[in-house]
């Protein structure tokens, strides 16, 4: 008994081993790599200063790195012009402790958003009729399927009709 305890126990050892020194031997930077990183770390001062102050070198003693380089900003004028073009569409913050947008406080005063022309009424309702005649719908449960998904013997004959539509489609247009 005491034995084959004394054995299981190696034998995973043995495995957690051999699973953590795959793990090592899989990821990784080499050695070369590090020092590397750890040599422009040390030169830009993204190191940690001694201590339990949490900051960096740099943050401690900015005076002896080379100051962050900066992404270019706006100019004066391009600020400007976003500011006026926010001014005149309402789309900046209301004076008020709201957090909405002017435009969206008082819609009246500003121009409207422009809205893509969508689908016409009667488009919508061929869709739709086309949609439950197919089962192209979601089910109503929590499955995420469609209906034909779901129910593929009642939606056979559709489907069985749109292939045979799109066969002579694309039979016509290849004999043309």
């Amino acid at each position: 008994m005491r034995t084959s305890k004394l054995a299981r126990a190696t034998g995973t050892l043995f495995l957690l081993a051999a699973l953590g020194a795959a793990a090592h031997a899989e990821g990784g930077m080499t050695r070369a790599q590090v020092k590397a990183d750890l040599a422009e770390a040390i030169r830009s001062g993204n190191m940690l200063a001694a201590g339990e102050s949490g900051l960096t070198l740099r943050e401690l003693n900015p005076q002896r790195y080379p100051a962050p380089v900066m992404a270019e900003g706006k100019t004066r004028t391009q600020v400007k012009a976003e500011l006026a073009d926010a001014i005149r569409t309402g789309d900046i913050m209301a004076n008020d402790e709201s957090g909405l947008k002017a435009n969206e406080e008082h819609p009246q005063r500003y121009p409207s958003h422009v809205v893509a022309a969508g689908k016409t009424r009667a488009q919508v309702q061929a869709e739709l009729a086309e949609a439950i005649r197919t089962g192209d719908m979601l089910a109503s449960d929590e499955s995420g399927l469609r209906l034909n998904e779901e129910h593929p013997q009642r939606y056979a004959r559709p489907r069985a009709t749109m292939a045979a539509e799109a066969a002579t489609v694309s039979g016509s247009a290849a004999a043309q």
